[in-house]
């Protein structure tokens, strides 16, 4: 006998959308405004804060676990060394097409041609942030990077949450694990039972996802509005349609060469996507994109390998928007690039988005790391991006979320984990539960 559906109302991906359309007629309704006596949107924002920082708070521990046991699990260390290497391969190539792809569109689009910007006129606000930005990733040289990948101690990674130096520490606890043997065996079955009792955590913050979802978004529409987006829309338009189109045609392509529709799987992650809309940060659904990879067949050695490794080094989003904003600030200052300086940007953009993921506000961080490498681009330009970065973060979140969950079914189809069949099967199932 068939399970009987929930009432619509209870269906948590139902209850985040109307979160977000609540937090935005909020935020529009009742925006950031002074005088005494009187609350508005903007002050909503420790509802989405508190709701990101519960998450956040389960993510080192539950990464660790399910990473040790993916990799001790796997005894056959030849398979290990050849699903990372097809992931590494595969998180390369796929991110690099990102990167060309943005730089392509923006200077088909030129949505920055024409602003003719005084870097110096800039919001005082904006100006400070974009300076912070920049001291930031001038400390972010390529040594300082690999060294922060190593932790100061063991549970420090944990403290921080530093997700390169959970990584680090997990990979080293996995293969010690596996070099025990059978005496590791009890250690590696209790780090699976407290990899339950993480899920089981999570499942309980998770209830709170549409209140975190309202309280991020009417912050935000009520802080910068909804007209803050001025003369910027033209590279937030541009910006979000090419990360459509990656999606759609890129990520597409891949999906039905592995034998699975794009559009079922995003229907299958629609839970995930709209809570990474509401509280912008793709972590919030990591525990989610776990659990239903591994619902779709993927084996939890992959899913332990590959999924934590792309919130690294797999973000198509965040390359996408790295190529296309470096150039979007040389064409508002009037500044005209080489294509040489351009693939210098492609390049660097290559490093310095693998950065983003182990510093604070590292999406403008790394942008600035990126523009370092033509200094005729003044920092202070990054002012302008400050306003919106918020609204892209969203995208950028969001195409990351759905790279990574293809990258992870890709890989556990090459390995012959699950079948063509099985995958189309499952998310023809689940898409609809």
């Amino acid at each position: 006998m068939p399970p009987t559906p929930r009432p619509w109302y209870r269906v948590l991906y139902i209850q985040v959308l109307l979160a977000v359309a609540l937090g935005i007629l909020l935020g529009v309704w009742f925006p950031d405004r002074t005088g005494a006596g009187h609350w508005h949107a903007s002050q909503l924002k420790p509802l989405g804060d508190g709701f990101i920082k519960l998450v956040k708070m389960i993510i080192a521990p539950m990464i660790f676990c399910t990473v040790v046991h993916g990799i001790a699990s796997m005894s056959d260390l030849k398979r290990l060394g050849r699903v990372g290497g097809k992931t590494l391969l595969y998180f390369e190539v796929v991110s690099t097409l990102a990167l060309v792809i943005g730089l392509v569109v923006v200077n088909v689009l030129k949505p920055g041609a024409g602003f003719n910007i005084d870097p110096s006129k800039l919001d005082a606000k904006a100006l400070a942030a974009s300076h912070t930005a920049g001291q930031q990733a001038h400390a972010l040289s390529t040594t300082d990077f690999l060294l922060n990948i190593i932790p100061t101690s063991f549970f420090d990674a944990f403290a921080k949450g530093e997700l390169l130096q959970v990584l680090l520490v997990a990979i080293l606890t996995a293969f010690a694990l596996g070099a025990l043997g059978e005496r590791g065996r009890p250690i590696l079955r209790g780090i699976e039972l407290i990899s339950e009792l993480f899920f089981g955590i999570i499942g309980l913050v998770v209830k709170l996802a549409p209140l975190g979802a309202f309280g991020a978004m009417a912050f935000t529409v009520g802080s910068f509005g909804l007209g803050s987006l001025g003369r910027l829309a033209a590279l937030m338009g541009g910006f979000y349609l090419t990360a459509v189109f990656f999606v759609v045609v890129v990520l597409g392509l891949i999906a039905r060469v592995a034998g699975f529709s794009i559009f079922r799987f995003i229907v299958y992650l629609k839970d995930e996507i709209l809570l990474v809309l509401g509280t912008s940060s793709s972590e919030t659904a990591l525990p989610g994109m776990l659990e239903k990879t591994r619902r779709l067949g993927c084996a939890p050695s992959t899913v332990g390998l590959v999924i934590p490794t792309g919130y690294s080094f797999n973000l198509d989003g965040t390359n996408i928007y790295m190529s296309m904003a470096a150039v979007f600030l040389a064409q508002a200052v009037n500044i005209d690039l080489s294509l040489g300086q351009q693939i210098s940007l492609l390049l660097v953009a290559m490093i310095s988005s693998k950065g983003a993921a182990a510093v604070t506000g590292g999406g403008l961080i790394a942008l600035a790391a990126t523009l370092a490498v033509v200094p005729t681009i003044p920092i202070e330009s990054l002012a302008l991006l400050v306003g919106i970065d918020r609204f892209m973060s969203e995208c950028r979140a969001i195409t990351n979320l759905i790279g990574n969950g293809v990258a992870t079914v890709v890989i556990s189809r090459w390995e012959g984990e699950v079948s063509a069949s099985q995958v189309r099967e499952r998310l023809r199932v689940g898409g609809f539960a």
